[in-house]
């Protein structure tokens, strides 16, 4: 089991070449209802140490010669921003190369001194918001005990104050949330992000996804904001490295 797979075709981040923290069976701070990688095994909000920074330097080293990449982002099988050596990690790829670095993260843990610092280190932050209120997150998001709406939304906003390179809010549109697009667009014009990102879960998940024209009505809610949606980019050809691993982190898409 590698730590580093794909590229990724990321119609976020054209290639992208992931980096894996978590590493094992999915440990998260939620349990999504539409996770491609299915439930939550290990549910938690404590940092820990799940690969060593050695290791990743190993995985990295041996494949950062072989591929064009435009990212390497931070993903895989759960919560990035989990793994307490995060910034470490993060330092050994500077030392292996100029290529970007970029975090896809649920935002849980914004409020927390030491994630924070870890973040301020990346170029890009992909952050997660998919509900306007307890009550949804609850429903779609089911975090552990101790994360609130409130604190997550508190941390979002702190941390695109201070972050000085791109920021970009994530919002994954289901049947549950479809209804809540212009609370959530009030809230991206709150928090004001260089990008927000419509989604909708066409890998394989347990939620069918939004249909193309939904996600177009939706989008029209964001009316001032700089918007992309999953139905709308481009994704670049990738050669993928090793199929096995790139499939652990990135189911086939979802079939009718």
């Amino acid at each position: 089991m590698k730590t580093v797979y794909g590229p990724v075709p990321s119609w976020r981040l054209r290639r992208s070449l992931g980096i894996d923290v978590i590493a094992r069976e999915k440990t998260c701070s939620f349990d999504c209802v539409y996770c491609q990688l299915g439930r939550t095994k290990n549910k938690t909000s404590k940092l820990q140490e799940f690969i060593s920074v050695k290791r990743l330097e190993k995985d990295l080293s041996e494949v950062i010669n072989k591929v064009k990449v435009d990212y390497i982002t931070f993903s895989g099988m759960g919560e990035p921003t989990l793994a307490s050596n995060l910034g470490q990690a993060i330092d050994v790829i500077r030392g292996l190369g100029n290529i970007p670095i970029a975090i896809l993260t649920n935002s849980s843990l914004f409020s927390r001194k030491e994630v924070k610092k870890n973040l301020s280190k990346l170029d890009f932050i992909v952050a997660k918001l998919d509900v306007p209120n307890e009550r949804l997150l609850r429903e779609i998001n089911r975090p552990v005990e101790g994360i609130t709406f409130d604190r997550i939304l508190d941390g979002i906003k702190t941390v695109r104050k201070e972050f000085n390179e791109k920021f970009a809010l994530q919002i994954m549109f289901i049947d549950k949330n479809k209804g809540y697009a212009s609370d959530l667009a009030n809230l991206a014009r709150e928090i004001r992000p260089d990008e927000v990102q419509i989604d909708t879960p066409l890998r394989y998940s347990p939620i069918k996804p939004l249909n193309s024209g939904e996600i177009r009505k939706i989008k029209s809610e964001f009316e001032g904001l700089n918007v992309i949606t999953v139905y709308e980019a481009e994704r670049p050809k990738v050669e993928v490295l090793d199929v096995d691993e790139y499939l652990r982190r990135r189911p086939e898409p979802w079939k009718k």
